[in-house]
């Protein structure tokens, strides 16, 4: 029988990753000296199911570390090495490296071999240095090559005798006893023989039961626990014995002159002629950290199945009505209409929670990246994650992962003081770093506070005046001037770190966090810390559109971006030079884009008493010239990328209730098209 594995591998890197990512957040929560033996236990756990689901696909890279891996965390488990905060370290050093190694594998590119063998020599010997004289394992008293012998763990005469008989469902759990016999063949030498005497006629033969045993005489100085690491993976399914040869036998057995092949070592393959073959090489087809699936809640599929009921319930009494329709069941089938509408709308809700995850998939990287730079900066911080169920769009959570890990890099390295510094200034030494997520509308929130050093209002200012952003003598709200922290190029460290300080970033930060449809603040106090918040949409799919008419199209503008839609007064219209319109809005003049006119609509004129909706891009205020303001309402947005091409000045499509296509605005993109078009009309009358 063959089975192609790789249709499971995909599922054994989700799930390994994620054991990666428990293993790391137990090793940060570990501490030097007093560990706890659950946390050791589930850390063990987790390398386990990696080395044998590694074993499955034949990663062998993956295998060998682990295997070592599994071997130190088994002797800080038991007690017989101290856990260290060397020892810590280096075990999240292995997690690292593993990582990297799985990443190559799904990827289908070459993971760095110094590391992993480094890795390895570390790990040995860590193990070593912790080992007390194993010559004085025995117990006092017995004779070379009695009982003692076993307890020891190292075979008298240099041997076992491993007596295994599978249970019969062994193979639906995933495990392969010639893959077994494989990592037995890499302890020393061995010889097999297998027992088929439990081998049913071939009518009666399934292909899906283990029925024959084995029996293996291991030869070298192998300890005992070496073997039992092998079987551990499959110790609650099968029957089990280790002796040594010697006792085993009755007598001095001789090594054969050459190993076995444990291919080729019993008289009828386990699992037909399929040995486990490293997996074909993958693209990643894009983002390499980005993975295609998701793990959904059952409570969440079984809603949306309910919702698929009512929907089918609803279609069938629809259906019934146009059958058979006259005026008299207008009533009914206005009601039907109704329903169905209902129901779209919670199929449809419910359809984008499936897409959400709690926002601790965001927070899961920080806590190791706050202990890697507290060692690199000699910090002291106390990380406090907030609000980690709060679920978010996995998109858009997959983007704003990256402007989180910089802010947090940023507040760790010019914000939070270094110990010393904070002592003089009569704060505790260990800083505190605190995130929280929420919901607020159809927003989420997620905030970035810190009690360090804060940002200094006039240090920044200055630095705004040296680089010619502020005229000398103009006056800037306090909004205004942190906002200066996101220009490109701008820093207020005179030296830049490995961390940060070049003041390169925070720019790249806020541009991704707009492109998400959110927007980011900063407050600060020096001396007391700094607070960010970012207010991102719940999904990109669907976003609460304002619809307006220009000429005889419809289009659509995101609340989000909306301040106020007004009519225009006369009085406070103001033409400027070329062909520039401004308008006086709280006690400030912003530009006028007649979209008519940006449109190539035919008509205009004078723009007293028209509409205008007053829209913010990046802390820009426009005025947008409209015919007609219709009804808000949800819509869903299509990508022009995929289905036409990009068009400047337009973020997407949706399709309205009546069928017809409806643009959605991008104001960046509107004001690039409105410059463009003002430099070439003012080029034109200059000439």
């Amino acid at each position: 029988m063959s089975i192609d594995m790789n249709q499971f591998l995909q599922t054994f890197f989700e799930e390994s990753f994620e054991g990666l990512d428990d293993m790391e957040n137990g090793l940060l929560n570990m501490t030097a000296g007093e560990p706890d033996v659950e946390q050791l236990n589930d850390i063990f756990r987790a390398a386990h199911s990696i080395k044998g689901g590694a074993g499955t696909f034949g990663l062998n890279s993956v295998t060998d570390l682990t295997h070592k891996l599994e071997t130190l965390l088994d002797r800080l488990r038991e007690g017989e090495s101290e856990v260290t905060t060397d020892g810590i370290n280096l075990l999240l050093e292995s997690v690292d490296c593993l990582r990297s190694l799985l990443q190559a594998e799904r990827d289908g590119t070459e993971a760095d071999p110094q590391q992993a063998a480094d890795i390895t020599t570390r790990l040995a010997a860590m193990v070593d240095g912790g080992d007390g004289d194993s010559s004085s394992n025995g117990k006092d008293g017995d004779d070379a090559g009695s009982t003692a012998a076993a307890d020891d763990g190292s075979g008298p005469g240099g041997g076992w005798r491993i007596g295994f008989t599978p249970e019969p469902h062994l193979f639906m759990t995933g495990n392969d006893p010639l893959r077994l016999l494989e990592e037995l063949s890499e302890l020393g030498e061995i010889q097999v023989s297998c027992d088929s005497s439990s081998l049913p006629a071939l009518p009666d033969l399934d292909p899906e039961q283990c029925v024959l045993s084995w029996t293996i005489d291991l030869y070298g100085d192998v300890e005992r626990q070496a073997i039992e690491e092998v079987f551990e993976w499959v110790e609650d399914d099968c029957s089990l014995t280790i002796a040594p040869l010697e006792l085993a036998a009755g007598d001095t057995t001789t090594a054969p002159e050459t190993a076995s092949d444990p291919q080729a070592a019993s008289a009828g393959e386990p699992a037909g002629d399929d040995t486990p073959q490293k997996p074909a090489q993958q693209s990643s087809g894009g983002n390499a950290s980005t993975s295609s699936s998701i793990r959904v809640d059952t409570g969440k599929i079984d809603n949306l199945i309910d919702m698929v009921g009512e929907l089918v319930i609803t279609q069938s009494m629809l259906n019934e009505l146009g059958e058979n329709f006259t005026m008299d069941k207008l009533e009914k089938l206005q009601d039907g209409l109704a329903q169905l509408e209902r129901n779209t709308r919670e199929l449809q809700e419910n359809v984008m929670r499936i897409r959400m995850v709690p926002i601790s998939f965001a927070y899961s990287r920080l806590p190791r990246m706050v202990h890697d730079l507290m060692r690199q900066l000699g910090k002291k911080v106390d990380l406090q994650l907030n609000g980690e169920e709060t679920e978010l769009d996995k998109t858009v959570m997959e983007k704003i992962i990256d402007p989180l890990v910089h802010l947090v890099r940023n507040a760790m390295d010019h914000g939070i003081e270094a110990p010393e510094k904070r002592a003089e200034l009569g704060k505790q030494e260990t800083g505190t770093l605190e995130m929280n997520a929420y919901h607020k509308g159809g927003y989420i929130v997620i905030e970035i506070n810190d009690d360090g050093a804060g940002i200094s209002r006039d240090r920044l200012l200055g630095k705004a005046r040296e680089a010619s952003l502020v005229d000398n003598g103009e006056e800037l709200s306090d909004e205004q001037v942190f906002d200066f922290i996101f220009h490109p190029g701008l820093s207020t460290h005179d030296e830049a770190t490995d961390v940060s300080g070049r003041g390169v970033g925070m720019d790249v930060v806020k541009r991704n966090i707009k492109a998400l449809g959110g927007n980011i603040t900063v407050n600060s106090t020096p001396g007391r810390g700094t607070r960010f918040a970012i207010h991102l949409p719940l999904t990109l799919s669907i976003l609460d559109g304002q619809l307006f008419r220009v000429g005889d199209q419809v289009y659509v503008v995101p609340l989000i971006s909306i301040m106020e839609s007004l009519q225009m007064q006369g009085g406070k219209i103001k033409r400027m030079a070329g062909t520039s319109e401004l308008y006086e809005w709280r006690d400030d003049y912003i530009p006028i884009i007649r979209l008519r006119e940006l449109f190539n609509e035919t008509g205009g004129g004078a723009l007293e008493n028209e509409l205008m909706v007053v829209v913010e891009e990046d802390d820009r205020y426009v005025g947008l010239h409209v015919d007609e303001l219709l009804g808000q309402q949800q819509v869903v947005i299509k990508s022009l990328k995929s289905n036409y091409r990009p068009v400047t000045g337009f973020a997407g499509a949706t399709i309205l209730g009546n069928g017809t296509v409806a643009l959605i605005l991008d104001i960046a993109g509107l004001l690039e098209l409105a410059q463009a078009r003002d430099e070439v009309l003012t080029k034109g009358a200059n000439n």
